[in-house]
């Protein structure tokens, strides 16, 4: 059995590190012109993805949660560890036709047409429960506004945004109204 890591074993001593330093750089992806941060080899990393975690949950618990939100897909990796870090529940927020019926659904646009989020109608009780919405990036703020009306649709509250990077010229960022944002790479 392995034991976990102290501090003092770690390789990287802040998130914005270990980013720095594993984060794999692609250009023209998935479209010309935009360079794609891939977060792959940090979650493939265990020193770089404990850290990384280890300040996704700092966030989340200063937001008082009673259920981390994470977004398909690689919010489910990070809000999975988080939640089981925060002794926390996690709801999976899916992608559109990946739940069974029936579910509670939120359409957002996208640049050519829409896509839609969703949650399972039957046995998850949002009612007055304090979610904290767990992303990788914030682009154009739509899965995690779209998220937010899917959350509240069914009586929860957003009380914050925690992602690990962002994209600020897209203006995701100003979209998020309401509760606070925190950017662990920012």
């Amino acid at each position: 059995m392995l034991d976990k890591m102290s501090n003092q074993d770690r390789k990287y001593a802040t998130a914005k590190e270990a980013l720095a330093e594993k984060i794999r750089l692609v250009q023209d992806f998935p479209a010309e012109g935009i360079l794609f941060e891939d977060l792959t080899p940090v979650l493939a990393d265990a020193d770089a993805f404990h850290i990384v975690v280890d300040e996704l949950a700092a966030a989340c618990r200063d937001l008082n949660a009673d259920l981390i939100g994470g977004l398909d897909a690689r919010g489910f990796l990070l809000g999975s560890a988080v939640a089981y870090d925060l002794g926390l529940g996690i709801l999976a927020i899916r992608k559109r036709g990946k739940l069974p019926p029936p579910v509670h659904s939120q359409e957002y646009q996208l640049e050519y047409g829409t896509a839609a989020l969703e949650i399972p109608a039957d046995g998850q009780d949002l009612q007055g429960k304090r979610v904290v919405l767990v992303d990788d990036v914030l682009a154009t703020g739509g899965t995690l506004v779209a998220a937010r009306k899917l959350i509240e649709k069914c009586g929860g509250v957003v009380v914050g945004y925690v992602v690990v990077l962002e994209v600020p010229t897209l203006g995701g960022r100003e979209k998020l109204t309401g509760s606070p944002l925190v950017v662990i790479n920012a």
